[in-house]
């Protein structure tokens, strides 16, 4: 971890669910859902594209752990896994990060169009008939 000023690059290694050489879990401070995880990479970076592909790889095979973990710990139906890669696409702290949401039946009324809910308007593309 490298910046000093950086609520990830500053994390207590009791909080640390899982880890390899480029990132670590843990659980994300304000859940949607019971579960939810963050995958963080080691090394200071605002976006998942200033890593080189060693190191996207190496992350994205973390987050494939924590799901893993998460199906055997929680037992969910389904997973949203994403990026807010920017602060016009919600990040709100400028390191770089998955979250692993694990979903539930009856979590939300209508799942449906899952991630594309993040703009409602334009979420509901199947009752667009023309």
């Amino acid at each position: 971890m490298t910046s000093t000023n950086c609520s990830f690059c500053n994390v207590e290694a009791t909080k640390i669910l899982l880890e390899n050489e480029v990132g670590i879990a843990l659980q994300d401070a304000f859940p949607v859902t019971e579960g939810h995880t963050l995958v963080i990479p080691k090394r200071h970076v605002a976006s998942l594209f200033n890593l080189n592909a060693d190191e996207q790889a190496a992350l994205w095979q973390l987050a494939a752990e924590v799901r893993s973990k998460l199906v055997e710990e929680f037992h969910p139906a389904g997973f949203n896994v994403g990026v807010n890669d920017g602060r016009a696409a919600g990040q709100t702290v400028m390191h770089a990060h998955i979250h692993v949401i694990p979903r539930y039946v009856g979590d939300t009324a209508h799942p449906k169009g899952g991630i594309r809910q993040i703009i409602p308007k334009k979420a509901k593309y199947w009752e667009d008939k023309t």
